[in-house]
């Protein structure tokens, strides 16, 4: 079935830049009126400029993504079924693709060094309410900060990726997975648009379902590790049983930890809208590197890790269907 749905563009192509800006030139206002001896009108800025961007980022990534009114468009989500009853158990992986002008792991980078500029800000605004000397804190922070926007606010969306690794590799390893399992398991596969511009196919696609369990795929690189990433709470029935399969398959445990800062997935929005989701990628760091560049073409990649994680998410959602 082809699931069309409507949403706004905004979230996934000028949020990050704008959230980006706004919370750098916070810390650099706040921090500079500190120096100038205004801590009480830096203390107004700092607390104006990180509720609004909380408040923004938080409508903008969520509901904002469906609803704003600004660069409204429309796109279809892929969805295959078997049998008469919707399915509990949903093999998820997104079918766009962008480029940005920086790979994700300079973006991820910068938005840890604006969080951390914002920290930092807001200890040398304290000890500067309690009369204690925060001039050196005050300069890191503006130091931090720029740093940090910098990278976020060059996070513009573009189309010079092919998207081998993210997300053509997912795709190919759920629809082998699809293959594998066999035809009386009740397991559903989503083929989301839109995850690169706010996660939008499958928030719409969310809101239409009962909440179930997700195992979306999200990169599948030649080298590096079998990585299961979360959002809190932690599906632990199905870290539990992906990481029990993944021993069996490949001889060692998946590794799982944290959605890192900054970075979102399919499995984020399923999350939010109550799924037990999981994201399972195979990479390393350098594969970050790469993601969202001109070079995340099949000139780098091979396929040659395909197979097993099919394999892996095959098994998986045959045992938490059953």
């Amino acid at each position: 079935m082809e699931e069309r749905f409507a949403y706004s563009a905004f979230p996934g192509r000028l949020a990050t830049p704008l959230a980006g800006a706004v919370l750098g030139a916070t810390v650099v206002v706040s921090s500079g009126l500190s120096l100038a001896g205004a801590t009480r009108a830096a203390v107004v800025v700092m607390a104006l400029g990180v509720a609004g961007t909380s408040l923004f980022a938080r409508w903008m990534l969520r509901s904002g993504v469906l609803t704003a009114p600004w660069q409204r468009s429309e796109s279809s989500n892929l969805v295959a079924t078997r049998g008469a009853t919707e399915p509990a158990v949903w093999l998820v992986a997104h079918l766009d693709s962008k480029s940005q002008p920086i790979p994700s792991a300079i973006r991820a980078a910068g938005v840890t060094l604006l969080a951390s500029a914002v920290v930092l800000a807001v200890a040398g605004l304290l000890m500067a309410l309690a009369g204690a000397p925060a001039r050196a804190i005050a300069w890191g922070a503006i130091a931090l900060g720029v740093a940090g926007a910098l990278p976020v606010m060059a996070s513009v969306v573009g189309t010079r990726s092919d998207g081998a690794v993210d997300n053509a590799s997912g795709v190919a390893a759920v629809l082998a997975a699809a293959a594998l399992i066999a035809p009386v398991v009740a397991v559903g596969v989503l083929l989301p648009s839109a995850e690169e511009l706010g996660l939008a196919g499958a928030r719409a696609w969310a809101r239409r379902r009962p909440r179930g369990t997700a195992l979306n795929c999200d990169g599948v690189d030649d080298g590096g590790a079998l990585v299961l990433m979360y959002n809190r709470p932690a599906p632990v029935r199905v870290l539990k049983t992906v990481q029990a399969i993944a021993q069996s398959v490949r001889g060692d445990s998946a590794r799982a930890r944290r959605m890192p800062f900054g970075l979102l997935t399919d499995s984020t929005a399923l999350a939010s809208a109550g799924w037990q989701a999981l994201t399972v990628s195979h990479g390393a760091l350098a594969t970050l590197g790469r993601v969202h560049t001109s070079r995340d073409s099949l000139a780098n990649l091979r396929g040659s890790s395909i197979a097993t994680v099919a394999d892996v998410l095959a098994r998986s959602a045959t045992a938490l269907a059953t």
